[in-house]
């Protein structure tokens, strides 16, 4: 039990101080409080704060240096693709931001996972994509929605058998969510996305690369304007 707290106990002041680092409220260059001045600030001992402070270190957000004390580093050296990095990322960024960064990174990968889910996907990881797309129809709240969208994306990606692509999913999955729940609050029908969904379940079951490609995209696309009030016709991923 003691050891379990003591993780809590660190993860929380991780969690705080990482907070303050990429929200900017600690600044690149900025120097912490020396060792014994912080834990007091934050109530918390001396060893939970060394924890707290090798996990930030290890996440490139800071950095000890001899006679100068920890200070802040640049955002260049932060590990960005971090889950915590980008949960507190997602977090603390205004929403345009948040959309805009996020909607450039589907677009690079997403369509791409759509397409090679089309080429390679087996029965197994179909039905997957299959239960996911019906939970969506199924969904009867925007928190059923998210959950069933989130799932509909990973399987996407885990039907393209690419390891590496698959990976992606764990590093983007807390931005995503966020995303899902932000577009699908967004409009008074939460399921207007439905039909581009559809459009990607049917061109992978068809084997159809490149029908799979463009629709992925669009709903990409049709998201971002969604969410920015510059929609154009009526649907959203």
């Amino acid at each position: 039990m003691r050891a379990a707290s003591a993780r809590n106990l660190h993860g929380h002041v991780t969690q705080e101080l990482g907070v303050r680092i990429v929200s900017g409220a600690l600044r690149p260059g900025e120097s912490l409080p020396r060792e014994e001045v912080l834990a007091e600030q934050m109530a918390v001992s001396r060893t939970a704060l060394r924890e707290a402070m090798r996990v930030l270190s290890a996440k490139g957000l800071i950095e000890a240096r001899p006679k100068v004390g920890t200070r802040v580093r640049e955002e260049r050296y932060w590990q960005q693709l971090d889950a915590d990095v980008l949960a507190w990322r997602c977090a603390s960024m205004p929403t345009a931001d948040f959309v805009q960064k996020l909607v450039e990174m589907r677009e690079i990968f997403e369509p791409a996972a759509a397409a090679l889910a089309a080429r390679r996907s087996n029965a197994e990881q179909f039905e997957r994509i299959e239960a996911a797309y019906q939970a969506m129809e199924a969904s009867r709240n925007t928190d059923e929605w998210a959950e069933a969208d989130l799932e509909f994306h990973e399987a996407v990606l885990i039907a393209t058998n690419n390891e590496l692509m698959i990976s992606l999913f764990s590093v983007v999955e807390t931005a995503l969510a966020s995303y899902f729940v932000l577009s699908a609050r967004k409009s008074s029908d939460f399921k207007y996305s439905l039909p581009y969904h559809r459009k990607v379940y049917e061109a992978i079951r068809k084997r159809q690369p490149d029908v799979a490609r463009r629709a992925m995209l669009q709903m990409i696309l049709d998201s971002r304007a969604h969410i920015t009030g510059k929609r154009r016709s009526g649907k959203q991923a």
